[in-house]
């Protein structure tokens, strides 16, 4: 095909130079490639959307050990987004893409997702911030969604290359103004539609109407009010204009902490139990101001505690479970396994893979969410009570709890629109700050880039070291080893009785899929989502994968290679109709990724697929990266 190419050097590592010299200029390749298509990948703009920059004879590279492959296109910077036209997008409208993202393609990175910007110079990384004196040879941009690119702007032309990475830097990395935000401009160009059915659309919960449907879809209206006391932001702006309240607390009392204090509704159960939440009220040092707030809670308690209202079980997130710091500590040293540079730097952290996991402390940090996330479930469904949610804001563990609780336990809230309205009502009405958490406006950049979350000031806590695995193996080795050595375990945070039976119970059952539905929560049960964190890496990839089934198929397959090399000399005869499944799926399914649809395009690869070690003594044995070129023509995808 002639708008790929081959070029060497770049990247974070040394690489082998290629032994081939090629006479022929990329742009000359570039040109006769345009005479011969006779059409061009047009930029596709949103609606208030403009373009700002952008730099022709781009090579968009996939990084591997001994070269640098890709295709050559346009690469362009606009106020929303930065997106790389090459010609293989083209082929793409041939496919089955009914998943396709219909806002952003797979070459599309949105000015916000850009979370670290890098540049190549004479074979030396640096990251890249404000004036830049000298330019790079090729651009690295690592994404808030794990994504990386690697652009090779060794052929465009120097003003282009001036003009495209300076805007680039500029627009993703400067402080901005709130209006500033592509978001209004978009919103003043897109035309306004009327008000959608609920039952057919994501419900938005900016009118009174939208509490009043959710109310009564969950029957929660019987003790439960939608108030607009908050309308026009008048009382705090951290609260929605409407929101619902029990029915007996009077609206007046709302604006006296500025919703502080107010417990308000989040979703109610089959039994009538409810799932609220609280925003705690501002420490106050003055003992009459104290007096004042402690008599103001004991009446909020007394009227979400006399009947019709079951008893109420406060959970106190700020102080009895995960501090935001823990989290994003976590989370910083977790996404580093999969910002992957090219193949040397991926095999190098396969050995230490599992070992790193564990001591980022993120997986770990899951399954606390989703046991908290079933102990309260617990005290819904079978304790009937229930559950006031506790926090300095209300806004950030409050959204998580609430709705994993929501997920589990309403099958609306796993339909498509269902879920868009959970986030719709848990998130954007609950005040969550994305601002502040995202750094959207980039008013919290600290030297050399080094980014960090505005965080409310909460004391970090720290977790006990007990491993990720050990944790939740003492409650089997109890069982099996009986009363007597269980005594010489001690668990920092042992099961409740009647949560444990609540919990094993639900799992020995067969399972509704339009009902309760929990999660394992023991520590081996909780895994890496490979189709969200890997589907960017092409080494966790099947080369010539397709639709999920395909991929599940060949994934088994895959866990059968290692006992079939130790057989591979005593079945010779069995060797090529072995091969034949796997060749005719390769070559059926080349332009679609094994993690279809989560990514559209095929990655290719040199090496064997998944991060274990094992497949280290395999290729001792024979490269199978090989007989995997022997499978599929490259030069066709």
């Amino acid at each position: 095909m002639l708008g790929k190419g081959v070029v060497g050097g770049g990247g974070g590592t040394k690489a082998p130079k290629p032994s081939f010299v090629s006479y022929v200029r990329p742009e000359e390749i570039h040109t006769n490639e345009k005479e011969v298509t006779e059409k061009e990948v047009t930029l596709r703009l949103l609606p208030g959307e403009q373009l700002l920059c952008e730099a022709s004879t781009v090579l968009k590279c996939v990084q591997e050990d001994s070269c640098q492959r890709g295709i050559y296109g346009r690469l362009v910077c606009t106020d929303f987004k930065i997106s790389f036209l090459g010609d293989d997008e083209s082929t793409l409208d041939n496919d089955e893409t009914q998943f396709k993202n219909k806002v952003v393609g797979e070459n599309d990175i949105t000015l916000h997702c850009v979370d670290q910007i890098y540049g190549v110079f004479d074979e030396k990384k640096k990251t890249l911030f404000g004036q830049l004196k000298k330019y790079p040879e090729t651009l690295i941009i690592h994404c808030k969604d794990l994504r990386v690119f690697h652009f090779c702007l060794r052929y465009t032309k120097e003003e282009e290359v001036k003009r495209i990475v300076s805007g680039i830097i500029h627009h993703t990395q400067a402080p901005k103004l709130l209006k500033r935000l592509f978001l209004f401009s978009y919103a003043a160009a897109a035309q306004n539609d009327a008000a959608p059915d609920p039952k057919n659309h994501a419900v938005m919960f900016d009118t009174l109407q939208d509490w009043c449907w959710e109310l009564e879809r969950t029957k929660g209206n019987m003790k439960y009010k939608a108030v607009s006391v908050n309308e026009g932001y008048k009382v705090c702006e951290r609260l929605p204009a409407y929101f619902v309240v029990p029915t007996p607390l009077p609206e007046e009392d709302v604006p006296r902490f500025q919703g502080h204090g107010i417990p308000i509704w989040c979703w109610s159960c089959h039994n009538g139990c409810a799932l609220l939440k609280m925003s705690a009220l501002p420490k106050e040092q003055d003992d009459g101001i104290l007096q004042v707030q402690k008599n103001f809670l004991d009446g909020i308690y007394k009227t979400i505690h006399r009947p019709p209202y079951e008893n109420v079980k406060t959970e106190d997130l700020s102080s009895n479970f995960l501090s935001l710091q823990e989290i994003q500590t976590a989370y910083s040293k977790f996404k580093q396994l999969f910002l992957i540079d090219n193949s040397t730097e991926f095999w190098d952290t396969d050995i230490k893979w599992f070992s790193l996991l564990e001591s980022s402390s993120w997986l770990d940090i899951i399954r606390r969410c989703l046991k908290k996330a079933v102990e309260i479930i617990e005290c819904l469904e079978a304790q009937n009570m229930n559950i006031l949610l506790l926090e300095e804001n209300a806004s950030d563990l409050c959204c998580l709890v609430s709705s994993l609780v929501q997920v589990m336990m309403d099958p609306h809230c796993r339909t498509r629109f269902g879920f868009q309205s959970l986030v719709q009502k848990e998130w954007i009405m609950g005040g969550h700050c994305f601002l502040d958490r995202c750094n959207h406006l980039r008013q919290s950049d600290k030297e050399e880039h080094q980014r960090q979350l505005s965080l409310p000031l909460t004391q970090s806590k720290s977790s006990p070291k007990r491993g990720f695995f050990r944790e939740e193996t003492d409650h089997l080795i109890k069982n099996l080893l009986g009363k007597r050595i269980s005594k010489l375990i001690n668990s920092s945070e042992e099961l409740q009785d009647n949560f444990r039976e609540f919990y094993d119970s639900w799992h020995s059952k067969p399972r509704s899929y339009h009902g309760l539905l929990l999660p394992h929560i023991e520590g081996p049960e909780v895994r890496v989502w490979a189709q969200r964190y890997l589907r960017w890496i092409p080494e966790a990839q099947i080369l010539g994968g397709g639709r999920v089934a395909t991929m599940s198929k060949l994934l088994e397959m895959l866990e059968e290679v290692q006992s079939l090399q130790e057989k591979i000399e005593e079945r010779h005869h069995s060797q090529e109709a072995r091969q034949a499944e796997p060749t005719s799926l390769l070559r059926n399914s080349a332009r679609l990724s094994s993690l279809f649809p989560f990514a559209l395009l095929q990655r290719h690869s040199s090496k064997p697929v998944l991060p274990t070690s094992g497949w280290k003594a395999l290729e001792d044995e024979e490269d199978l990266a090989k007989r995997e070129d022997e499978f599929v023509d490259l030069g066709d995808v």
